[in-house]
């Protein structure tokens, strides 16, 4: 059982109990910066916000059904006052609580239902080489994201096609989509872009990032570029557990030489993830 499914079934079964992000990964036996990434990488929600949102959602259920009190509801879904829970679940369904409990209805809210664990690994993975990369500068165009609203990277690449001419420094032909600055709620920084000598010229539009020498496996991504979720899925939650190795808290990227086509998506890519003994 992969990581991202030993934190459904734990997050499923202690629902009602406290849940750390220390815990969920303590379950899955690996560490809270592999966790966040391969609960994201396999259902496409970082993990405590999934834990909110199975909260909320049983909450609502039990409000709809009429639960007399309110701050009950609330400490059942891990919230200290009625005051916490109620702006909570007001961003989350844009209505209050006792909106919900009012109308016994629950047909306009966005309920968060159990993910089920599906076959979305992807069942062709290659073994990966093993190699030591450079110290790297890498500049392009960046944008923060969380795991919500990562459709937007390929409208970024291609902002970065139509800027890169004005990127000064650039070292080679290829380019590279680096996830960097990531945080235990999901969220990281995707840099589309290129090597550069140095920084010193670089305009302020231009986000940057410095790619330590780092021990990488580096895995080949054959398929369209829209399958690459499902490779990324299998890195991180079948081949890094069979391993022995642990994810080093570094920036991984992708690697897209003369061979990958940005108009069509073909051509292959490389996903390069840094890794520790």
């Amino acid at each position: 059982m992969n990581p991202a499914q030993k934190a459904l079934w734990f997050i499923e079964s202690h629902l009602a109990g406290e849940l750390t992000l220390d815990e969920i990964a303590g379950v899955g036996g690996v560490s809270r910066f592999h966790m966040v990434r391969a609960f994201v990488a396999a259902t496409g929600l970082p993990v405590m916000r999934y834990v909110r949102a199975r909260r909320l959602s049983e909450a609502a259920r039990a409000l709809a059904g009429g639960a007399p009190d309110i701050l009950n509801v609330a400490l059942d879904a891990d919230y200290g006052s009625h005051e916490a829970f109620t702006r909570a679940f007001r961003d989350h369904f844009g209505v209050t609580p006792e909106a919900v409990r009012s109308s016994a209805c629950l047909d306009n809210l966005r309920l968060q239902e159990p993910i089920l664990m599906n076959s979305t690994l992807t069942d062709n993975l290659q073994p990966p080489r093993f190699e030591t990369g450079k110290p790297m500068l890498v500049a392009g165009i960046g944008e923060r994201y969380n795991h919500e609203n990562g459709a937007g990277i390929p409208g970024q690449w291609q902002r970065f096609n139509q800027s890169v001419e004005n990127i000064p420094g650039r070292v080679g032909q290829v380019a590279y989509g680096v996830c960097c600055n990531g945080d235990d709620a999901g969220n990281f920084d995707y840099i589309s872009g290129v090597e550069v000598s140095d920084f010193s010229d670089l305009p302020r539009e231009f986000s940057r990032v410095r790619i330590p020498e780092a021990k990488y496996a580096v895995f080949t991504h054959r398929d369209h570029i829209s399958t690459i979720r499902r490779t990324i899925n299998t890195i991180w939650n079948h081949w890094l557990p069979a391993s022995g190795l642990k994810a080093a808290d570094a920036p991984s990227f992708e690697r897209y030489d003369e061979n990958f086509d940005p108009l069509t998506g073909n051509g292959g890519l490389e996903i390069w993830m840094p890794v520790r003994e």
